[in-house]
């Protein structure tokens, strides 16, 4: 993203499946996590967290007095995305230096993605578009530690594998 909060067109790379917000960033992990913070401040939140470990990444906030919680994959080291490069018709692996570097770069990607989300929803809500409720609701922390989407998923998942499928519009829409 530029400066000027725009996204950044040389950010983007096609991958065959479609384009991949921010694939070339050179923004920094650590960089896109202080972005996000403030883009989190700038709009009334607060008690920011994060925490990572080798898969995962998280951050958490307080906004308008419910707690939100952000999972964020990342992508696992010994993936064979990152062991090996395109060359051609075929396959090269890749040097030890060139396998971290690629992950390096998908995680990069990760955050500048995440960071894009944040302020999005806030902005949103900055709008009146929605309010924090309405976009944050898969996210709020319930009192067991669990967050709506959590708790709410396998429900969901059990009513469409038993054929509870509601219609898209409601029969009151005119």
């Amino acid at each position: 993203m530029e400066e000027s909060g725009r996204p950044n067109k040389a950010d983007d790379e096609s991958n065959g499946e479609g384009v991949k917000y921010a694939a070339n960033t050179s923004v920094s992990v650590e960089r896109s996590r202080a972005e996000i913070e403030s883009i989190l401040s700038k709009y009334g939140a607060n008690k920011f967290a994060y925490f990572s470990e080798d898969t995962k990444a998280c951050i958490a906030f307080e906004i308008s007095g419910k707690r939100i919680r952000f999972l964020l994959p990342l992508p696992d080291k010994r993936e064979d995305q990152f062991k090996y490069r395109k060359h051609y018709s075929s396959r090269k692996l890749n040097t030890p230096g060139q396998q971290h570097g690629a992950w390096e770069q998908a995680c990069r990607q990760r955050w500048r993605a995440l960071a894009l989300a944040v302020k999005a929803k806030l902005e949103w809500v900055e709008t009146g578009i929605v309010t924090v409720e309405e976009e944050f609701l898969p996210y709020i922390v319930t009192a067991n530690g669990k967050t709506v989407a959590e708790m709410v998923m396998p429900q969901l998942e059990e009513l469409y594998q038993r054929g509870f499928v509601p219609r898209l519009l409601p029969e009151n829409v005119s």
